[in-house]
């Protein structure tokens, strides 16, 4: 069977033939881009974070700080549902509000549902700092 013809690397400054994708070599895209790095956002290591996560859970008996929801049940996990999911740690006083990274007394359990609301405040108190400071 004919196979098509190489094409240029997408990259506009770019004259080299696609090997992967529609990419050069050089200019293949970075595995894990945009992932969530909890290292570079908190300087917490993902160990780290699993070890206070499970800590908050006892604590919490995996409840959800702000409105009491329990910790859903791992079998009737769906995909599509996010109130299935588990429940997020989250920072009770955000970091960037002055809340500490590592102490216990600023982290807790939310569910997807509160912990989607509260993160949608945070940003919009956050971009109202940041235009209020131009």
């Amino acid at each position: 069977m004919p196979t098509s013809p190489s094409t240029r690397c997408t990259d506009p400054e770019c004259y080299e033939l696609a090997t992967k994708g529609s990419r050069c070599d050089d200019h293949q895209p970075i595995p894990w881009r945009g992932r969530d790095n909890k290292a570079e956002r908190y300087g917490i290591s993902s160990g780290e974070w699993r070890s206070l996560k499970a800590k908050i859970t006892r604590r919490d008996n995996g409840c959800c700080y702000l409105c009491g929801a329990e910790t859903p049940d791992p079998e009737q996990y769906d995909e599509n549902d996010r109130t299935t999911w588990p429940h997020e740690l989250d920072h009770v006083i955000p970091i960037s509000e002055g809340g500490a990274r590592r102490s216990l007394d600023n982290l807790g359990l939310a569910c997807t549902t509160c912990h989607d609301t509260k993160s949608k405040a945070e940003a919009r108190r956050a971009n109202a700092r940041r235009r209020k400071a131009r």
